[in-house]
């Protein structure tokens, strides 16, 4: 599919521009450790990183919200998990070439995540991407994804129009708010998906790792 280069490129944090699950996972597990339990094995909780807390304990203690102790799990996890944000966390392959071949091209990018900003602004810097044009978190407008509200918040502060950006993101709810958002979407196959496959997800376009994206801009040179 023939996509117009965008104006602006907005991206999904946990799963798109970082790999954040081995820091959610190990303050995950250390919940349960100090509950005396077992850790859960890494490859039941990476899939579900990008749904943050309710994925994460609904995964390690099949609990959901509303459930009998679930906010105390909440609690001490959101705790946990700040004490220790960055120790393994790193951007994917490949993302710093793309963002570095946004900037060339005199191109903004963005983010847009449904983490909340206590999270969202101590991470950003600490992993390299505190020059993003825009952060959005999930508590930064009314409403997080997949409502379009965040995008176009996004939008808004880079004063580009919704239909010249496109957004990047590695959950069906990142392709519904950028649809809802009139953004071109692109999924992020590199990322934790879910239990989803992302070809199912109606993206204007798939990309398996981020040099698909970047080698899309290099082609239209």
């Amino acid at each position: 599919m023939t996509l117009t280069l965008p104006r602006a490129v907005l991206f999904d944090l946990d799963g798109t521009l970082a790999d954040t699950a081995p820091d959610l996972a190990a303050a995950m597990n250390r919940v349960r450790t100090d509950r005396g339990l077992a850790p859960t094995p890494y490859e039941v909780l990476r899939p579900v990183a990008s749904a943050g807390a309710r994925g994460l304990i609904g995964a390690s203690f099949g609990m959901k919200p509303g459930d009998d102790g679930y906010e105390d799990l909440r609690i001490a996890f959101l705790d946990t998990y700040e004490a220790a944000i960055a120790v393994h966390t790193r951007l994917f392959d490949g993302i710093p070439a793309l963002l570095d071949q946004l900037e060339e091209r005199g191109l903004s990018w963005g983010i847009v995540t449904n983490k909340a900003a206590r999270f969202t602004d101590l991470l950003v810097p600490q992993i390299g991407l505190g020059r993003a044009g825009c952060v959005i978190s999930g508590d930064t407008t009314p409403h997080p994804k997949p409502h379009p509200a965040p995008l176009l918040e996004a939008a808004r502060r880079l004063g580009i129009a919704p239909e010249e950006c496109w957004y990047v993101g590695d959950d069906l709810r990142d392709v519904q708010a950028g649809r809802a958002a009139g953004m071109a979407t692109v999924a992020a196959a590199w990322g934790y998906c879910g239990d989803a496959e992302p070809v199912t997800w109606e993206a204007d376009r798939l990309a398996e790792t981020p040099l698909h994206v970047l080698e899309w801009f290099r082609a239209a040179r």
